[in-house]
Parts: C-alpha cells; sequence; structure tokens
C-alpha cells in the first residue's frame, strides 16, 4: 500500500503543489484578506532566517506586526532581520536566538519571554530533515527533536501567553509528505528498521497535525491550524532533498508562495472563521487524509502521544528552570 500512497502523493503533487498549482489556487484569492494593518500585534516565527519563516515574517513586518524571529544561527539570523528591516522600514524585529532541537533551551527562552512581551500569533515553522539518524545532546532522533518536541514544547510554553490576548493564533508548517504516513507511537524516535529521512520528516508531519487537532481541542479560545506550503524552493529543500530539487527546480514555487497561507491565516480575518484545527492548502481548508490510503489512527494513539510529549515536555522544564 505504501507504493500506492507514495504515487497517488507525487502525482497530486505534480499538480497542485507546484509554482503553477499555486498560481491557479491564487486566482480565486482575495487580495483584501491580507490588506490588512497588524501594527500592535505580535508575531513570533520559528527558523525565521531562511526560506518560507523569513517571506512570512517579511510581509507581517511589512503590515506593521511586531516580529520575533526565533532562529538557531546568529549570524543568518542577524542578515536576515536587517533584510526585514531595510525592506519594510519595520523597526519593531526582534531576534531571539534558540534551538528548537533543544527542549531544555526552549523552557528557558519561553520563561524569559513571557516576562517581557505579549505574544497575539505563534508560527511553527522550524524544522529540519536530517537523512541519516544522529541524536541531539538530550539523545533525542534530530528530526524528532525539531519538528515535533520542539514544536510542541514551544508552543506548550508560550500558550498561557497566547490565553491573555484577543484573537490569538497558532499555525504550524507542515508538509504533504504528511500524507503518506500513518501516525506510528510505537517507534517515536525511529529507532527500529532502516532509517529512512525522508519518511521520517514525513511521519513528524503527520505528528503536527495530529497536535494541531488536539490542541483546538483543548484551547477553545486560540485559533490553531497547520498548513502545507507547497513545494517551494528554499535553502531547507536544496539540501535536504537535493534529488528531488534538481529534477522540480524550474517548477518550484518561491518562498514568498510557500509563505502565503502562513500569512493568510496569521493576519486574515477571513481564516479565524473557520474551524480551529484544520489543514490548509493555499487559504483552503483540505483533508488530512487520501482516498483509499490507510492512515487514519484511533484516538487512543493521538492521546498517547500528547501523553508521551507532555511527559518529555514536563522532564525537560524541571531540567531547565530547576
Amino acid at each position: 500500500m505504501s507504493w500506492y500512497r507514495n504515487a497517488v502523493w507525487f502525482v497530486k503533487g505534480l499538480r497542485e503543489y507546484t509554482r503553477s498549482g499555486y498560481e491557479s489556487a491564487s486566482k480565486h484569492f482575495n487580495p483584501a484578506d491580507v490588506e490588512v494593518n497588524v501594527a500592535g500585534r505580535s508575531f513570533l516565527v520559528s527558523g525565521a532566517n531562511s526560506g518560507i519563516g523569513k517571506a512570512a515574517a517579511k510581509e507581517i513586518a511589512r503590515r506593521g506586526g511586531t516580529v520575533h524571529l526565533v532562529c538557531r544561527n546568529k549570524e543568518r539570523a542577524e542578515v536576515a532581520k536587517g533584510e526585514i528591516v531595510a525592506e519594510t522600514g519595520n523597526q519593531n524585529i526582534f531576534l531571539h536566538i534558540v534551538d528548537i532541537s533543544n527542549p531544555k533551551e526552549i523552557w528557558k527562552f519561553a520563561e524569559k519571554f513571557k516576562n517581557e512581551h505579549k505574544l497575539h500569533v505563534l508560527i511553527n515553522n522550524a524544522g529540519c530533515m536530517v537523512n541519516n539518524r544522529e541524536l541531539t545532546e538530550d539523545g533525542l532522533e534530530k528530526n524528532f527533536a525539531t519538528n515535533t518536541l520542539g514544536t510542541y514544547v514551544l508552543t506548550t510554553a508560550l500558550l498561557p501567553l497566547l490565553e491573555k490576548e484577543a484573537d490569538a493564533r497558532v499555525i504550524t508548517v507542515s508538509s504533504g509528505g504528511m500524507l503518506v504516513q500513518k501516525l506510528n507511537i510505537s517507534d517515536l524516535q525511529s529507532g527500529n528498521g532502516t532509517f529512512d529521512g525522508t519518511m521520517v520528516y514525513a511521519q513528524n508531519k503527520r505528528q503536527q497535525v495530529v497536535l494541531t487537532e488536539q490542541w483546538a481541542k483543548a484551547h477553545r479560545n486560540i485559533h490553531f491550524s497547520v498548513m502545507h506550503p507547497g513545494w517551494a524552493d528554499t535553502p531547507a529543500v536544496r539540501s535536504s532533498m537535493p534529488d528531488f530539487y534538481q529534477k522540480m527546480k524550474n517548477t518550484l514555487r518561491t518562498e514568498a508562495q510557500g509563505a502565503d497561507t502562513v500569512v493568510w491565516l496569521a493576519v486574515s480575518s477571513e481564516a479565524t472563521k473557520l474551524p480551529s484545527g484544520l489543514f490548509f492548502q493555499d487559504r483552503q481548508p483540505v483533508p488530512t487524509h487520501l482516498p483509499l490510503a490507510s492512515t487514519h489512527s484511533p484516538p487512543e494513539d493521538e492521546e498517547k502521544l500528547m501523553e508521551v510529549l507532555e511527559e518529555f515536555s514536563q522532564k525537560f522544564k524541571s531540567t531547565s528552570l530547576g
């Protein structure tokens, strides 16, 4: 069945996920949705020094928002911040150096951030696709640590801040690759069998969809969404998927096209008219499972995922905050 799911996903992607798919979808966009002024609202974007994160941060800055860039590499982050300020004229751009694969570091950052800033919108964009199994200093598999646990800890740590604000939102950047994966809670750190970085990444992205759905049920006064940016020409795609990039480079979306739905979900009043917890592509909610693909998981598996992540989260919170 896996070959079938992969084939369907690839054919579907050729049609919808490329630049031409975006151009076709954008004919139905309402430009007024994002022609808004968000001055006075605070946005945090993880993984904001390049790619979709930087493109989204730049568009939010253009609209007057206060933008907090959370990045791992200080040098590249400084360059990105300078570029955003220069292009938008918005001086309210703040930089925070945090490694999203390090849960103790995230907790320390979040505790400090909560005492110094307000937050209306969290954009979970930081991610990685490591093609060989690598462990972090905490003994965590790196893709899981960044894409799943990092997203969980950052969101959990900042929920109290978001809950203080009107029209609070959390947006997570997932991937269409998750459509070929069923939630697997038996091997969250990919220690069994042959390690396939692309499929591990896709599994993490399925986990992000589940997180969003679970958070939406638990936190009714915050609007949660998760989205697929399509196949965009980003530094991460070039470095992690070089063969794919070479085959598809002439048809890939621009970074701004990949970020469009992130921006729409972050600033548009139309986005929050739709239910919390949905999966979006090109400003529209789309199914989280392909037809005939056996990727649905029982509710107890989804609940177990949340329990395991909460255990990890609390363990690293206690060690980071003493």
